[in-house]
């Protein structure tokens, strides 16, 4: 649920700085709760239809608020009746600055597209990032409410190209799966950000992060070395991430995965270079405070729950489509102990009618794990599951069984 606090003017605007992968031109407030991001019908069509459809699918996507359609004609009007939902909590500035600067990223696209076109031309990589369309979609960006956000993209599929793909990307994006982890776990490391990610300044962006791009995934890491690169982005001393709190992060990613494994082994679909986003809180001082945090929360909570039914059970959190998570009561001790279950705490998982929703609203977030990136994606009804996209996922479930131990 996107809160009532005012959203920043046109001058505060900037490009969200936390993307490892994907295309360019996304729009966002300087605190990231929510952003625009053109795409293509395809990917609006396959979201319409997981909201109203696929509920247990839809749980495993960002929270879809709606989207835009672009042209010479649209204002600032036409933005608040194509976005209702979301309208009021908009500034005047974000508004006039959406429709500005997705104007300018459409038609710099379109015009690109446009020069390389001619009866020879052949299919080529979209160097610049920018995708020729006039739509975009708006979602709830999943990395808002963390201080200091861990990122990582992990590209899914062996095979990473949709039956409408022309010869030349067919090969093309073969001959990466090939070289690279795509073709050994079905699944590749699209990018990356650690939080003190590295003892070399050199290495650390303005914001203390190590970034990796997506040259990391397809020159540095293979099938040799994925689980050690993986552990960098889990394990990191120098940000207060011991082993203790790593372990306790690869189970809460590994319950997660098991999760997409299972709504994908049930859902008909194909999808091509969609991705999974791993996402939590990088400063180890920070993620901690979180958790005991999220444990005083569930503590006092269950209190509540005794008092009202007399029920002495651990109380179950559950999200907007129906998945429960227990938290134990007693998380931190001096340091994490044994086996540790951390949980997600999501602010469109209340609607804010009790005391309980308004607390839980404002508690700091700790991880997340969201299926993204569905421009080449669509529903497969009498087809199966995509076995396809389901290979990466169970790479990733025995990386983090891994990790875990």
């Amino acid at each position: 649920m996107i809160s009532s606090r005012e959203l920043p003017n046109h001058a505060d605007l900037q490009p969200y700085n936390h993307a490892v992968a994907g295309h360019d031109g996304t729009l966002s407030d300087p605190n990231g709760e929510l952003f625009i991001k053109p795409c293509v019908q395809q990917e609006i069509k396959f979201y319409e239809e997981a909201f109203e459809k696929h509920p247990d699918f839809a749980s495993l996507m960002p929270v879809y608020l709606g989207t835009l359609s672009l042209n010479s004609a649209t204002d600032v009007e036409s933005l608040e009746e194509q976005l209702p939902v979301i309208a009021d909590h908009l500034s005047q500035g974000l508004k006039e600055e959406a429709v500005r600067a997705a104007k300018a990223a459409v038609a710099e696209a379109v015009a690109e597209d446009a020069a390389g076109q001619g009866e020879d031309v052949r299919w080529k990589p979209n160097k610049n990032r920018k995708i020729p369309t006039n739509q975009s979609v708006v979602l709830e960006n999943t990395t808002y409410g963390f201080k200091k956000p861990n990122i990582l993209d992990a590209k899914l599929g062996q095979r990473l190209w949709a039956d409408d793909a022309p010869t030349e990307k067919r090969q093309r994006f073969d001959a990466i799966s090939k070289v690279t982890t795509n073709g050994s776990h079905g699944f590749r490391i699209a990018g990356m950000r650690v939080y003190k990610g590295s003892d070399k300044p050199e290495e650390l962006d303005s914001d203390s992060y190590r970034v990796y791009k997506k040259d990391y995934g397809r020159l540095q890491v293979n099938k040799d070395n994925v689980v050690g690169e993986i552990r960098k982005f889990i394990f990191n001393a120098r940000a207060g991430i011991d082993e203790d709190l790593g372990q306790a992060i690869a189970q809460a990613f590994l319950d997660d995965l098991r999760r997409v494994a299972e709504v994908l082994s049930n859902a008909e679909t194909r999808m091509y270079s969609a991705s999974l986003l791993f996402t939590y809180e990088g400063d180890g001082e920070a993620l901690r405070a979180a958790i005991v945090e999220a444990a005083s929360f569930s503590e006092s909570s269950e209190r509540r729950k005794q008092d009202q039914v007399g029920d002495d059970k651990a109380i179950v959190m559950e999200e907007p489509v129906g998945k429960g998570t227990t938290l134990d009561a007693e998380l931190v001790s001096g340091h994490i102990e044994g086996d540790l279950r951390v949980m997600e705490f999501l602010g469109d998982a209340v609607d804010g009618e009790d005391e309980d929703d308004d607390e839980l609203s404002n508690l700091p977030r700790i991880y997340s794990l969201k299926l993204i990136d569905f421009a080449h994606a669509e529903w497969v009804p009498g087809q199966g599951p995509d076995e396809n996209s389901l290979l990466g996922v169970r790479s990733l479930i025995e990386i983090f069984e891994e990790l875990a131990r």
